[in-house]
């Protein structure tokens, strides 16, 4: 199997799972209300939300440098961490969830069109990283976070 067949499986798994058999971070939003979006088990400590919108900055800045006709300009600001609204809102938040995947999505595709022997080379805007520690960064990236967002819908239903 090709490392980017490999990689794209990982993002976008047939069965509906990541490989290391959780849920992907589309998966893990799947549900959720607003409301339980917006909620903090304490202050300073990052939201579903606040992490959804993370998720989906860090997947649209890697696809950029895997992909360079991807567009400038993510949608949302401050870019690595995008503010949610203030107000608790179900179309805000479905909107925002429908962010995540469709940046989720369009990183798979930009995957299965990378092509394999590119994995060790450098973007030309970097000097430190592969294309394949990118790639590999934004999935680890992925799963540090939704098992975070998996914690904190556990934490909702006991508050």
């Amino acid at each position: 199997m090709a490392k980017v067949d490999l990689l794209s499986r990982a993002i976008a798994p047939k069965a509906g799972r990541a490989w290391h058999g959780g849920v992907t971070p589309v998966g893990a939003v799947r549900g959720i209300s607003a409301k339980q979006a917006h909620w903090r088990p304490a202050p300073r400590l990052h939201s579903i939300w606040e992490l959804t919108l993370h998720i989906a900055y860090w997947k649209y800045a890697v696809r950029r440098h895997v992909d360079p006709t991807t567009e400038a300009g993510f949608p949302r600001s401050p870019s690595n961490w995008p503010a949610p609204p203030d107000h608790l809102d179900e179309g805000s938040w479905t909107a925002d969830r429908l962010l995540l995947k469709a940046e989720h999505e369009a990183f798979a595709e930009a995957l299965r069109r990378f092509p394999e022997g590119r994995l060790n080379r450098r973007p030309p805007t970097i000097r430190k990283w592969s294309y394949g520690d990118l790639i590999a960064g934004v999935l680890a990236h992925d799963a540090y976070h939704t098992g975070q967002i998996q914690l904190l819908k556990r934490l909702w239903s006991h508050r």
